[in-house]
């Protein structure tokens, strides 16, 4: 179950609530379907017949590909989600605890698991199965794509939230400078939130509503680009919405 401390004060706020046994927990979205896990393998292009080209990206999904690990109920854990496990590794990378969670459940030993949160548990479905792409997504589907955004370092208010600079000229005191953001009368503070200087990037992103040009046993192709660098993790799942 994947989540974070709602309500402002950050992490120390929600320690506090932890101790008091009233940390709540927002979750990620509830999603269309069960997805996959794959590796972004890289972009390329291809052609139409009639001579078009189309920018895609392609996912490649590692030996082994991926398994059902786990099948949440209401009745059972308060919610419907699948769980998904993906990335073949020897049981020396995993701790005990995992080797145990996949062995109970006949699966082998994952390196990433991931929950997709459902309103109800597809027909079928059962722990310990391989995943197919090829029965799940077809050309011309819809589908969202999420990974981690490519980290970017400390970053200026210009790169990082689109400011305009002032004048570049002599006399100008302010060139790529943030300003003021709190005058000392009022309200003599700095309002939470204001957007200043700091790490860009490196963050969970996702780019929603990619046409899939193309679908096989070990990739899946979308047209356009997703976040992260080549060889990052990302989640697929069918676009919600009309489409």
């Amino acid at each position: 179950f994947v989540g974070r401390a709602v309500g402002s004060g950050g992490a120390r706020v929600g320690a506090r609530r932890a101790q008091r046994g009233r940390l709540q927990v927002q979750a990620r979205a509830m999603e269309r379907g069960v997805g996959l896990m794959g590796t972004k393998a890289g972009m390329t292009s291809v052609f139409s017949e009639d001579g078009k080209m189309t920018p895609v990206t392609v996912i490649g999904l590692k030996d082994g590909g991926c398994y059902v690990t786990q099948i949440k109920t209401k009745e059972t854990d308060g919610y419907n989600a699948v769980q998904v496990g993906y990335d073949v590794k020897r049981e020396t990378l995993l701790t005990k605890p995992e080797l145990g969670h996949l062995k109970k459940n006949d699966c082998p030993p994952l390196r990433h698991l991931t929950e997709f949160k459902l309103e109800s548990i597809p027909e079928g479905l059962e722990v310990g199965s391989e995943l197919d792409p090829t029965e799940m997504f077809s050309v011309g589907d819809k589908v969202d794509v999420a990974g981690r955004s490519v980290g970017k370092g400390f970053a200026g208010g210009i790169k990082r939230h689109g400011f305009s600079r002032g004048l570049m000229s002599h006399g100008s005191k302010s060139h790529r400078e943030h300003g003021t953001t709190g005058p000392g009368s009022t309200p003599s503070r700095v309002y939470p939130g204001t957007k200043h200087p700091g790490q860009m990037g490196d963050k969970r992103a996702k780019v929603k509503k990619l046409e899939v040009m193309q679908v096989e046993k070990d990739m899946i192709v979308v047209k356009g680009s997703i976040p992260g660098k080549p060889g990052n993790m990302m989640t697929i799942t069918k676009a919600k919405g009309k489409w």
